[in-house]
């Protein structure tokens, strides 16, 4: 029975997902948001059943995250952002705890939040993981989300 439900489409009919994306670096995560909601679309999910909401940076994604979470009206949340290293250690600081603070409000809440952060050494790399096709990091997040959400429904 393992092996069938992990073989299962990823279809979004019937479930609600919530995406908060970062307005830094605003052209990249845009892509990241078109890739979500592409994949969205092409998972079944109804237009309605999908709400996107925009914070300043990535540090403040786990806050979106956890309020989003809270209200009970979705089944899964995706942060979208991207941080490019730069000269100084502020990379460290905003990545670091975006990751911890997303991590903490999944463990907090029991819902599913997909990590749909760039974390890249440089725009290129950003660019090419932001960009439309198969390996649109925006896309991929939404399919995780989509993959946590119908396994906490199984279990």
């Amino acid at each position: 029975m393992g092996k069938a439900a992990a073989s299962a489409p990823l279809g979004a009919t019937g479930l609600r997902v919530a995406v908060v994306a970062a307005r830094y670096n605003e052209a990249l995560v845009e892509q990241l948001v078109a890739g979500a909601l592409a994949a969205w679309q092409s998972a079944g999910g109804a237009a309605d059943a999908l709400h996107v909401e925009r914070v300043p940076g990535a540090f403040e994604l786990p806050l979106a995250a956890q309020a989003l979470a809270r209200t009970g009206s979705y089944d899964a949340v995706v942060a979208l952002g991207c941080v490019i290293r730069g000269d100084t250690a502020h990379f460290d600081f905003v990545a670091g705890e975006c990751a911890r603070g997303l991590q903490q409000v999944m463990l907090t809440t029991g819902m599913p939040v997909a990590f749909g952060v760039l974390t890249t050494e440089n725009l290129a790399q950003a660019q090419e993981r932001a960009a439309p096709g198969a390996h649109n990091k925006g896309a991929e997040a939404l399919h995780t989300a989509l993959a946590m959400a119908q396994l906490l429904r199984r279990i």
